[in-house]
């Protein structure tokens, strides 16, 4: 697979559209990153993942799948060797990412307000 390939899968997917961050091409679902192409030079795309789930991908591929070094790794952000992928693996890998940022985003949505602490002026 190549940067072409990933951008054009990460944008099939529903409500996914390309923007930048610091200069690198970012996909978000509503408003908010799944994945990136900040290491498009080094071969790799990026997935924004959970620790748990970087965890399970590390394990079941550990050729295919690194974490991105130092803290954004240790939060879930995840390289994909890009020339390694198959379709389906990154098809699968960008549709995680996107369920993961959609679910989160889900959940801003339906927290409770909270409630007005301002008191009346006289």
């Amino acid at each position: 697979m190549t940067a072409a390939d990933f951008r054009r899968m990460a944008l099939s997917l529903e409500g996914a559209e390309e923007s930048s961050h610091m200069g690198a091409p970012d996909f978000r679902v509503g408003g908010h990153i799944f994945a990136t192409l900040a290491s498009e030079s080094q071969g790799y795309g990026n997935l924004m993942l959970t620790p748990e789930l970087q965890a399970d991908f590390l394990t079941d591929r550990p050729d295919l799948f690194l974490p991105v070094h130092g803290g954004w790794g240790r939060m879930g952000a995840t390289h994909i060797r890009l020339a390694l992928a198959t379709e389906d693996t990154l098809a699968g890998a960008l549709r995680a990412a996107w369920n993961l940022r959609r679910e989160k985003n889900r959940r801003s949505k339906i927290r409770t307000p909270v409630k007005d602490k301002s008191y009346p002026r006289e």
